[in-house]
């Protein structure tokens, strides 16, 4: 008998690694918490961490991007399960141009819900730093932390979507990855650990169209701690 929450995952695809973050086969990889608080287990929206980050962004900037547009793809996402799961039981023929776009939904809303939380949790109201451990792996992949940051932040500036840190299972090298729609430009099997969104709605009402000054200032407010569970979650695959 497969439980709820594993039904939920693998009938979405992401056991096989439709979803960015849930390319990982194995879910011993992830977090019990982290997984039973996602959106895409309990239809509601994940609570915020923090509700502004004062020096990087207000809670007037915060709070649209948090309700319209992670909220807005929970609930598309949520659209398309519910077709999915009337076609299923209607026993009707299948749609075939419905289907397509029913497929391309699934993948592009899912993984918005997933990035959107992985950014949300992944900002830090106070300084932190890079444990000893990430320190080094970053370090031994990119030369310095300094050096990995000014290649993650020319890939922010560049990114129409998203910019993130990742790490292969298949190598276990360490990757900037970009992606300019949500379901495109990800790594098979990679997770993320550092995740910045570079729509403008994520900054418009505090930078208007700065966007540079924006992603400049995002190293700043880092959750170091969230990035190196996300990193030892990996690493236990």
């Amino acid at each position: 008998m497969i439980d709820r929450r594993a039904f939920l995952l693998s009938s979405s695809g992401a056991a096989a690694g439709s979803f960015l973050v849930a390319g990982l086969a194995d879910r011993s990889a992830l977090d019990e918490a982290q997984t039973s608080a996602s959106g895409l287990v309990t239809g509601i929206p994940k609570p915020l961490r923090h509700s502004d980050i004062p020096g990087f962004l207000s809670a007037a900037q915060i709070a649209p991007h948090f309700t319209a547009h992670y909220g807005g793809a929970l609930t598309a996402f949520k659209g398309v399960e519910a077709e999915y799961d009337a076609m299923a039981a209607g026993g009707t023929p299948i749609d075939t141009q419905r289907f397509e776009r029913l497929r391309q939904l699934q993948s592009s809303r899912g993984n918005s819900v997933i990035l959107h939380e992985l950014y949300f949790d992944g900002l830090s109201p106070s300084a932190t730093a890079p444990s000893a451990e990430l320190r080094g792996a970053i370090a031994r992949r990119f030369g310095s932390v300094d050096r990995w940051g000014v290649d993650f932040l020319a890939s922010a500036r560049a990114a129409a979507g998203w910019a993130m840190l990742v790490i292969h299972p298949v190598n276990g090298r360490l990757y900037n990855v970009v992606s300019d729609e949500h379901a495109q430009g990800p790594m098979w099997f990679a997770a993320p650990l550092v995740v910045i969104d570079t729509y403008e709605h994520a900054y418009y009402i505090d930078y208007q169209n700065r966007k540079s000054a924006y992603v400049d200032k995002f190293l700043e407010f880092v959750d170091w701690a969230e990035a190196e569970r996300r990193y030892a979650r990996a690493m236990r695959a």
